[in-house]
């Protein structure tokens, strides 16, 4: 069974083979340059000058000899976005920092000691956000630019030639955490209740920025493309960052109809939502809104249990990660606690199909090579039906 009957068999909540494994087919199912280095030191290989998916989390494209060597069944087609955009070319030198302005009139830092970018500064955070034409007036990106898409079509077909599952990416983080990125987190939280209008006009913006760029893109990959994934970070280790009735008084309506406009424009197209934490409490809103596959499984967090996950859900969504802890198990865990766990997850979450094999999130630049290959070990070992 080649990767892309294994991937179609499991989306159709049917048993393949063998548990299919993505790594990088999206920047949430990936693995950070320096812990790629890592790799490949392990292995014996030269170092590598990889593709960047996303500068910003300093997530890379391993090469194909990785990926085959790995036995991956993913590949990621990545358009231009403010994550992986000539970032490099554009940063300031900041003395201990480097600085980066991007499309959005974000800023963001990267110690020169640090491991990834962070956020510093929100374009409309000290604004007045009552005024009539502050959001008309505010210099959005060019969702739709062509120059977004250059190439794209045909590394995809090129995947599809060697029987890979193709994934894309979307143009920008969710509605949500979009809202926080342009407002800072506090207005983000009060906005919905303080200035309803221009609150709801923000989201409904951001929206109609997605709808352009999946326009945009599906006009050049739709027929080619598998699986395109969205979402929205909602939970957190404990709870959710929102009550799940302002998702869906707030975000849902506006996030249903960016979903809805995928489906229809690419109607073969499987729809990934990635929502970090516990998000057990709109799981089934999700379903209502057309999502087929859930990333990540965040087994840490409180209501992510995979046994009970998989029986109350496990027929209706496609479980895309869960397959280790990436903030204990995989970083600091002994190679036996590495393969425990592994085995522990695939067991509750593998049978009957309905789920493919990845870490709980991206693989840090802290995880030792060694566990990322008992990862693989255990899952080869453990991972057949």
């Amino acid at each position: 069974m080649n990767s892309r009957e294994r991937i179609l068999k499991t989306l159709n909540h049917e048993e393949p083979d063998r548990v299919p494994f993505d790594l990088a087919g999206s920047t949430w199912t990936g693995i950070t340059n320096t812990a790629y280095q890592n790799l490949r030191k392990y292995l014996e290989k030269k170092p590598d000058n990889p593709e960047w998916s996303d500068v910003i989390q300093q997530i890379v494209i391993p090469s194909e000899e990785i990926f085959n060597e790995l036995e991956v069944d993913t590949r990621g087609v990545f358009p231009l976005t403010s994550h992986n955009w000539d970032v490099y070319s554009k940063l300031k030198d900041r003395g201990d920092f480097w600085e980066y302005f991007d499309e959005w009139s974000f800023v963001h830092h990267f110690p020169k000691n640090g491991y990834w970018f962070s956020l510093v500064k929100s374009p409309l955070q000290e604004l007045d956000f009552e005024g009539e034409n502050i959001i008309e007036g505010f210099p959005w990106p060019d969702a739709g630019n062509k120059l977004r898409f250059v190439g794209l079509r045909e590394k995809a077909i090129q995947f599809r030639n060697r029987d890979k599952i193709v994934m894309t990416k979307g143009l920008c983080a969710g509605l949500f955490e979009m809202h926080q990125r342009v407002r800072g987190m506090e207005n983000a939280m009060l906005d919905p209740f303080l200035i309803p209008v221009n609150s709801d006009k923000l989201v409904g913006k951001l929206a109609d920025l997605k709808i352009e760029f999946w326009d945009a893109l599906l006009n050049e990959i739709g027929d080619v493309v598998d699986i395109v994934g969205e979402g929205d970070d909602y939970g957190t280790q404990q709870s959710q960052l929102i009550a799940p009735e302002q998702f869906r008084e707030y975000y849902k309506p506006h996030f249903e109809r960016v979903l809805s406009f995928i489906k229809e424009k690419a109607p073969n197209v499987k729809l990934m939502f990635h929502s970090c934490g516990n998000v057990r409490p709109i799981i089934s809103d999700l379903i209502e809104m057309g999502v087929d596959i859930l990333n990540p499984v965040h087994i840490t967090a409180t209501g992510m249990e995979p046994l009970q996950l998989k029986r109350d859900f496990g027929k209706e969504i496609v479980f895309w990660g869960g397959g280790i802890d990436t903030q204990h198990v995989l970083p600091s865990g002994t190679v036996q606690q590495v393969k425990d766990d592994v085995k522990r997850n695939i067991d509750a979450l593998a049978p009957g199909g309905g789920f493919v094999f990845n870490t709980v999130h991206n693989i840090q630049a802290e995880v030792p090579p060694e566990n990322i290959m008992a990862m693989i070990e255990e899952l080869r070992e453990f991972g057949k039906y």
